[in-house]
């Protein structure tokens, strides 16, 4: 599974157009709410949470159509499956592979976004802290989808019908846990979504991983 790991993060540095892609998206999406609502301060910061796991989230979906898909393609999946790794640890190695390349630095862009957006910088630790796990939920979610959809025709269109209604609690939890005066509850559903998701998302995965080779 490190071997995996290390392999994805290769192929990542040496290609990096889809992680950069990601991370262009976000800054860019987040700079048009300004435009679009005008640069009140107060206006900003009441929605500058809100605009920023939006970003993270849409963020979050365009690498995930080569998530599985490359690997599918030329024949790279088969092998993986039959290397004696686990069809759900090979899951959960790209799951992780598209955290540290996308998830990670969409968390660490995140507090310029918020301070451009006027967050209060009071606000800015709290952001940080939900998006640590946020970005982890949308990574297994979206790797689920990414299985789940692996050479289906249209693919690219049954994923986001996927992935979005699932991480509409991840959203809500995480948004509102950055804007409540007690977002302790916020942040234990979050939690507790994350630790149900860790180990049963790339069980799923790697079920439709098997189904996809089959």
């Amino acid at each position: 599974m490190r071997r995996l790991i290390g392999h994805e993060l290769r192929l990542a540095l040496r290609h990096p157009a889809d992680s950069a892609a990601a991370l262009l998206f976000f800054i860019i999406a987040g700079t048009l709410f300004p435009f679009a609502l005008g640069p009140g301060p107060t206006t900003l910061a009441a929605i500058a949470a809100g605009v920023v796991w939006v970003c993270a989230l849409l963020a979050a979906l365009l690498p995930l159509d080569r998530l599985f898909g490359a690997d599918f393609e030329d024949g790279t999946l088969d092998l993986l499956l039959l290397s004696g790794l686990p069809a759900y640890g090979v899951a959960f190695a790209k799951t992780a592979a598209h955290w540290l390349t996308t998830g990670l630095p969409l968390l660490l862009i995140s507090a310029p976004l918020a301070i451009m957006l006027r967050m209060p910088a009071s606000h800015l630790a709290l952001l940080f802290i939900t998006l640590l796990p946020g970005t982890m939920l949308l990574s297994l979610i979206g790797s689920l989808a990414a299985a789940i959809t692996l050479g289906a025709r249209r693919a690219a269109v049954l994923m986001p019908l996927i992935t979005l209604p699932l991480m509409i609690p991840t959203l809500i939890f995480g948004a509102s846990a950055v804007t409540s005066p007690h977002p302790a509850a916020a942040l234990y559903m979050l939690a507790a979504m994350l630790l149900f998701a860790l180990p049963l998302a790339p069980l799923a995965a790697g079920a439709a991983l098997r189904a996809a080779a089959e």
